[in-house]
């Protein structure tokens, strides 16, 4: 378990690995800190829904459509150009929902993904290191404030309104 920001957030990481070496546990807590700080949704490309994908595409095909009605008729680009874009959004979308594909946040180069790291971390020590699942929980996530006037809720309960 990873508690961050004064116990405001809390991750818990499944990890398959052979080793439980002092440099495998940081990794792990690396990656729960990953986590929680970047919010990943799922731990790879595969764990996406479909269902999730094929909405995705929908609003962004619809968005590029916009976009190209709007430009003038010299600087529209053709359907398959725009398919074409859409993929390239969606993957950028879907990387930064996916725990292995994001960018992992203590890389040197910023470039490194979390799976990249992993591998690293799991080659070092001659052994197997893999993100099963994980579980993100945010203190007063889900809960919503009721708005209120205090002068109105007084006149109510005293049978003024």
């Amino acid at each position: 378990p990873y508690v961050h920001g004064g116990g405001r957030i809390s991750v818990l990481v499944e990890a398959e690995t052979g080793s439980t070496s002092d440099a495998v546990k940081e990794a792990v807590k690396n990656v729960a800190m990953q986590v929680a700080a970047l919010n990943a949704r799922y731990v790879d490309m595969a764990d996406v829904p479909e269902d999730y994908k094929n909405h995705e595409k929908e609003i962004l095909l619809a968005q590029a459509t916009k976009e190209n009605e709007e430009l003038p008729e010299n600087k529209r680009k053709p359907q398959q150009i725009i398919e074409k874009m859409l993929i390239g959004r969606l993957n950028k979308e879907l990387k930064e929902m996916c725990l292995n594909e994001q960018v992992y946040v203590k890389a040197a180069d910023g470039k490194q993904t979390v799976k990249q790291y992993l591998d690293q971390v799991a080659k070092a020590e001659n052994t197997t290191l893999s993100i099963k699942r994980f579980v993100r929980f945010e203190t007063g996530e889900g809960i919503e404030k009721r708005e209120e006037n205090f002068a109105e809720e007084v006149a109510k309960q005293a049978g003024l309104k």
